[in-house]
């Protein structure tokens, strides 16, 4: 059974207030593996240990949540799973020599960067088989970031998107949908022919929705928002897992089946249908990896979870994904539950509140 891992970045926030507090730098610790520190000094990082079952990983991000909030808690804050601030706020950025040379390649994009996301690593056995994974991810990607999707507000207003995380990390030079790589050595031309160009920086900067990790043997599906509620986060891991293994073993066949009557999108078309997820989340309609056609979210979503059906079984997620998307389809997604949390306070910093309670819920 393949092994998956979760890394979540979450903001400090003052839950009376709703506003960011930038006191990352003070709650670090040098012995920390799990816990780490992001690019501003409002947020912070959490990495699991990689699991073989969903109770593992669930119980592994609950204990990082609860060992942020009990530090973050001295100081007078506590970890949201907010992907975008609701409220204006201003980033400070940690004294980082990289962080540096990020302010000064990239200008107001970087200075205006507040963004937090749910990346979910996947083991494979090799870049070769890698390869073969993101080719065959990714058209489900823009299903994924529906499911996740928990950004509609950002700095003090409504942005009509259900993400707009995915929004603010499209402008990035290497943002966005992967391309067509076809085998490693494609994934490597992919890599080396963007920092040949001087515009990325180094490999930690390719920020693609999905990538393979630089660092370890996995595929790293970035392209979700992160999630307050610790059942959506385990429901998306178990999910892009299952997704991985029904692509490494049968590519876009199930069973002998056909699950496609169309080539591979395009990144243009991709990036399309990208945007519809970020717009619509779980609540209108989203570009059908099968047709390339919009259909009901509702639809996609229950395609995905046939799709990688057998792979479920086999892992023993089934219930757990069935359950888990059929309670998020009912509600509408993260994004609905924000707007409903603001139709019935008047309030963002009361949004930012349910949320940071949502985070640590349980934790």
């Amino acid at each position: 059974m393949r092994t998956v891992g979760v890394e979540e970045e979450l903001l400090l926030v003052d839950v009376r207030t709703g506003e960011l507090v930038p006191v990352a730098g003070e709650i670090l610790r040098e012995s920390d593996d799990q816990i780490t520190g992001e690019f501003l000094e409002q947020m912070i990082e959490t990495r699991t240990r990689p699991h073989a079952t969903s109770q593992a990983l669930r119980a592994d991000l609950l204990g990082s949540r609860a060992e942020v909030a009990a530090r973050a808690g001295d100081r007078g804050a506590v970890p949201a799973g907010l992907s975008t601030s609701p409220l204006p706020t201003r980033g400070v950025v940690r004294p980082v020599e990289r962080y540096g040379r990020i302010l000064e390649a990239y200008g107001a994009l970087a200075r205006q960067h507040l963004t937090c996301a749910c990346h979910v690593h996947v083991e494979v056995a090799d870049e070769d088989e890698g390869a073969v994974v993101l080719d065959g991810v990714r058209e489900w990607l823009p299903a994924l970031l529906a499911l996740s999707a928990g950004s509609p507000f950002a700095g003090g207003e409504e942005t009509g998107y259900a993400s707009y995380r995915w929004q603010l990390m499209a402008r990035w030079p290497s943002g966005g949908p992967p391309p067509i790589v076809g085998t490693a050595e494609g994934y490597r031309a992919l890599v080396d022919g963007l920092l040949d160009t001087g515009v990325i920086l180094d490999r930690g900067s390719l920020y693609l929705d999905a990538r393979l990790s630089h660092h370890q043997s996995t595929v790293e599906v970035r392209v979700a928002d992160v999630c307050p509620d610790v059942r959506v986060t385990v429901l998306l891991a178990v999910l892009v897992r299952a997704l991985v293994e029904t692509v490494a073993a049968h590519g876009s066949t199930v069973d002998g089946a056909a699950v496609r009557d169309r080539p591979l999108a395009g990144t243009t078309t991709l990036r399309a249908a990208t945007w519809q997820a970020s717009r619509a989340g779980l609540t209108g309609h989203l570009v059908h990896p099968a047709t390339g056609r919009l259909a009901p979210a509702g639809r996609v979503m229950g395609d995905l979870v046939t799709f990688v059906r057998p792979a479920l079984v086999e892992t023993g997620d089934l219930a757990l994904v069935e359950e888990g998307m059929g309670r998020v389809l009912r509600q509408g997604g993260e994004a609905t539950r924000q707007r409903e949390v603001l139709r019935r306070t008047g309030h963002l910093a009361a949004v930012v509140a349910d949320v940071a309670r949502l985070t640590v819920e349980g934790a």
